[in-house]
């Protein structure tokens, strides 16, 4: 399923403190050993450097040996699981026409290694300068991974990242510690036994893939991708799901078709995209574990291009993006240390830190409609706020009326308490879940504020409709559908016909008769009836709207009861609720 994805800008509330400058050329990458307090940074060139007090040492230096400029150069750095005593690391660089992953060891300095330790493993001929990738990391399953651009030129020539035997436009996975004599394919790859693919393929279909990692958190997978003339794009994989991808390239450029009339079945398309107007290169980053609340949470990644910095975040059944600032030069690599802090390299040969800025503090990202994840509200109805810094224990409320405070957050819109259905903190975010008070004007905009005992989110403008109909779902897509006769949840394996009664449950369907107060449950008699009664149509037909208002004992729900109309195609409909000019994101219904 294609996840939708809205763009966001906010004003800067992290900035990035100087870790290093004028290291000389275009930092490739940064890395920290595990269980060590240096940081360790890449140049194109061929230099290894130690970063320590705004001072950077040479570890290593292969200028004599690198071919640089452009996209070549040294390009990955990775220590092994146990670095503290294996003494070795693994090094990706370009020389010549090749790609060459190779081993070094560390020198009897424990800051210095040995350029003459070099061990060459694998050996990856490049048909043109450009689209190297050069990325190499241990993933959390203790093996080795390396990501491979297309090959170069333009618009893959050769096939390279669609063909399953090239190791062209791949991400491939090597066992390289079982044995030291030997670099080999991972055990258990996907195309394990397949004679069409190179056994070390773990996924293909990628352009040139600058960075891809892990959220040390959930274990779920990013990678970005360079995109030709059109976009850039973001791919995110769930821990549950990983191996076997194919991204599309080049059949497809980020969403859509860049070899014309293609089909899109079975590739995985990007979570996100961005079109030549934000930048021209992605550089992939990671899911901030570190400590400034705001970014928690966040796929943070950035343009070579533009400089600009975004944090690309689960919001509903989508992701939402959020540009936070600009470097000094274009981002060329990110790095993440042992204790989650994130750092970013530049083509201008420096590396920062983020950091909190002077405007930092808990901060509510997004506010929308609960059931369809809309940006805004309307007055009665239930929303959605995704905030960061703020949650830090799970809580639902067990009484109606609802609680103005849950574990010690409470919300308030335009100065006035909302009561709160459940709090929750999880390694995709933070969430709020509110009734919005009834007395609150609109349309308009309405300030919330998000509390937790003394501390505070600074003050989020949300808009505030008059309507702003969303149907609840069971998983993004399908809605939670009941039938009257037996009052049986409707399902697949049990579809509608014409004729058949219904109801579901929705929210935004704008002002009531009779209103409850804010908080306290819908009245039984007389029903709280929507003061417009909206139009639902079920696979473009127009349904017979038996009943719309709040639903009886539960608070800022809306219930809308319908008659399956007959000529709906079999399969799965889309049905879709309009009232006050605005309508609602369609979801499926099947029907027979």
């Amino acid at each position: 399923m294609l996840l939708a994805a809205v763009l966001q800008v906010c004003a800067q509330t992290v900035e990035l403190e100087e870790i290093a400058s004028g290291l000389g050329d275009v930092v490739t990458d940064i890395q920290q050993p595990p269980g060590d307090a240096r940081l360790f940074a890449l140049t194109r060139d061929g230099r290894i450097l130690i970063l320590r007090n705004n001072t950077a040492a040479t570890f290593l230096d292969i200028r004599d040996r690198v071919t640089s400029g452009g996209e070549r150069g040294l390009l990955g750095l990775a220590f092994p699981p146990g670095f503290a005593a294996k003494q070795y690391f693994y090094v990706n660089y370009t020389a010549g026409g090749r790609t060459l992953i190779s081993r070094f060891r560390v020198g009897a300095d424990p800051d210095r290694a040995d350029p003459a330790s070099e061990t060459v493993l694998l050996t990856i001929m490049q048909p043109f300068a450009n689209h190297n990738g050069g990325q190499i990391r241990f993933g959390p399953d203790g093996f080795f991974y390396t990501g491979m651009g297309d090959g170069g030129s333009a618009g893959d020539p050769m096939n390279h990242a669609q063909n399953p035997g090239s190791l062209l436009g791949k991400l491939l996975r090597y066992d390289s510690e079982s044995d030291l004599t030997r670099f080999i394919p991972a055990p258990g790859n996907p195309a394990a036994g397949n004679p069409a693919f190179d056994p070390a393929v773990w996924a293909l279909g990628l352009r040139n893939p600058w960075r891809f990692s892990w959220d040390r958190a959930t274990g779920d997978f990013w990678v970005a991708d360079v995109g030709q003339n059109r976009a850039e794009e973001i791919n995110f994989r769930p821990a549950a799901n990983l191996g076997g991808e194919n991204y599309g390239w080049s059949v497809m450029e980020g969403l859509q078709c860049f070899r014309a009339g293609c089909d899109p079945t079975g590739f995985v398309l990007p979570v996100f995209e961005y079109g030549r107007s934000e930048g021209c290169s992605v550089t992939g980053g990671f899911v901030y574990r570190g400590p400034v609340p705001a970014l928690r949470g966040q796929y943070l990644y950035g343009d070579f291009c533009t400089a600009r910095i975004w944090g690309l975040r689960p919001e509903g059944n989508g992701f939402v993006n959020r540009e936070w600032l600009r470097a000094p030069a274009g981002v060329t690599t990110f790095g993440e240390d042992n204790q989650g802090e994130v750092y970013v390299g530049t083509a201008g040969g420096a590396v920062y830190r983020l950091a909190a800025g002077p405007d930092s503090g808990p901060v509510v990202l997004s506010v929308t409609n609960a059931a369809s994840f809309v940006p805004g509200m309307v007055a009665g109805s239930i929303a959605s706020a995704f905030v960061s810094g703020i949650v830090e224990t799970d809580g639902s409320a067990e009484t109606i009326p609802l609680p103005e405070t849950l574990a010690g957050v409470s919300v308030t819109v335009n100065g006035r308490m909302a009561p709160l259905y459940g709090v929750a903190s999880s390694p995709s975010g933070e969430q709020v879940n509110f009734q919005v008070p009834f007395e609150s004007a609109g349309p308009g905009p309405a300030v919330v504020v998000v509390r937790r005992g003394a501390v505070a989110t600074a003050p989020f403008e949300a808009p505030l409709a008059a309507a702003q109909p969303g149907i609840f779902t069971l998983d993004g897509t399908a809605a939670i559908a009941v039938r009257v006769e037996g009052n049986r949840l409707v399902t697949a394996a049990e579809p509608l016909a014409a004729g058949e009664l219904i109801y579901f449950y929705a929210t935004g369907l704008g002002a009531v008769t009779n209103p409850p107060a804010t908080g306290a449950a819908s009245p039984r008699e007389p029903l709280a009836h929507a003061v417009v009664t909206p139009s639902v149509t079920v696979g473009g037909v127009p349904a017979e709207v038996l009943f719309a208002g709040l639903a009886p004992d539960l608070v800022g729900l809306f219930q809308v009861n319908l008659r399956m109309p007959a000529g709906v195609p079999a399969g799965n409909a889309e049905m879709v609720i309009e009232t006050g000019g605005a309508a609602g994101s369609p979801v499926r219904l099947p029907m027979r």
